[in-house]
């Protein structure tokens, strides 16, 4: 599964989605930042989130349309700010980067920042609006 040479290449398919997922979420996990929030949420369904993931990333990556979900409202409502972005990004990519190399693996880092830009948006909107918000 994944690469098992010294040799990056890119990412490939849906074992290489797992590797990535599976990687940077055990660094999430041990971060004494994210760690607290993620784990205060997912508590024991772990396996439920990482199995989602795999399917959110293939659909972003590879278009494989399995994921149907809607990633930013159950995040609307934790206790996170930039900070927390910034690590999450700084993570996924440092994953990325020690993993992989290729036109794919720049397509996931752009797609990550891409989100984290567009969910702290939303996030300072929800914060800032004196309406309830549409999530």
């Amino acid at each position: 599964m994944g690469n098992t040479t010294n040799a990056k290449t890119d990412i490939k398919g849906l074992d290489d989605i797992k590797l990535l997922v599976d990687t940077f979420y055990a660094l999430v996990q041990k971060d004494s930042l994210l760690s607290p929030i993620f784990n205060a949420v997912i508590q024991d369904k772990w396996d439920m989130h990482l199995n989602k993931m795999y399917k959110f990333w293939d659909s972003i990556l590879f278009n494989a349309g399995n994921y149907n979900g809607r990633p930013f409202p159950p995040h609307a409502k934790l206790p996170i700010e930039k900070e927390h972005f910034d690590k999450w990004l700084y993570l996924f990519e440092k994953t990325i980067s020690n993993l992989f190399e290729g036109d794919i693996a720049d397509q996931a880092k752009f797609r990550a920042n891409k989100m984290a830009e567009l969910f702290q948006i939303k996030l300072s909107n929800i914060k800032n609006d004196k309406f309830k918000p549409l999530i």
